[in-house]
């Protein structure tokens, strides 16, 4: 069984005269194999939330999630050592576009683009073993049309890779309440970090794990 998580960081806006949009965009997927392995992410995240953000005598105002961009680097440590402690069976795969070198006549499709990232971050992620279930959890974002057109694009590519036999769930989930994004939002930002500013401090961190970060219309 395979749980995989995918969120981003950037934006989509390509508008670079008369606005700030980011010079890249990252799409980032987690992924992580079997139940005891998702339960053990899920319980890192909650020990992370419990003992670093809300404490009991400082619950004045909960934090309901982990951020890469407002998460403190040392507590983004915290949560990668509880990871590590409880030898959590996962990999960072990730896919980075130079938005200045999108051809011109994309820069209007944003979802056509967006599918077509996670399509090909999808394609590189080995999981036709799988021999039970495949879960795929993305932030909640869309609107039920993009929905509907995400699945049916994703289905597609994915299901041709798999036995008949095993369910693929696409999920579209609050990140508040799925640990697994959270993470993945945190990694997602620390490889955008690397390419948008040059920042690598939490990057390095974790680099160990990373399976693939390419950089596309180099």
């Amino acid at each position: 069984m395979w749980f995989l998580y995918l969120d981003e960081s950037g934006d989509l806006g390509f508008d670079f005269v008369n606005k700030h949009p980011s010079k890249f965009f990252t799409i980032t997927v987690v992924a992580v194999h079997g139940k005891q392995g998702n339960r053990d992410l899920r319980k890192a995240v909650r020990k992370t939330l419990e003992r670093k953000l809300n404490p009991k005598h400082k619950r004045i105002r909960l934090v309901h999630e982990l951020k890469g961009t407002k998460t403190t680097l040392s507590v983004k440590k915290y949560c990668l050592q509880q990871l590590e402690n409880s030898k959590v069976p996962y990999m960072i795969f990730s896919l980075t576009m130079d938005k200045r070198k999108l051809y011109s006549r994309l820069v209007r499709e944003k979802e056509r683009v967006y599918n077509y990232l996670a399509r090909r971050l999808l394609d590189t992620i080995r999981f036709e073993n799988a021999d039970t279930r495949v879960y795929l959890s993305i932030d909640k974002s869309k609107s039920k049309p993009e929905i509907a057109d995400f699945n049916q694009y994703i289905e597609r590519s994915i299901q041709a890779r798999l036995d008949p036999n095993v369910p693929l769930h696409i999920l579209h989930e609050d990140s508040q309440d799925q640990p697994g994004l959270q993470v993945a939002d945190m990694f997602c930002w620390g490889i955008f970090r690397k390419y948008e500013r040059g920042s690598d401090d939490w990057y390095a961190c974790y680099e160990q794990r990373i399976r693939l970060d390419e950089l596309l219309f180099k």
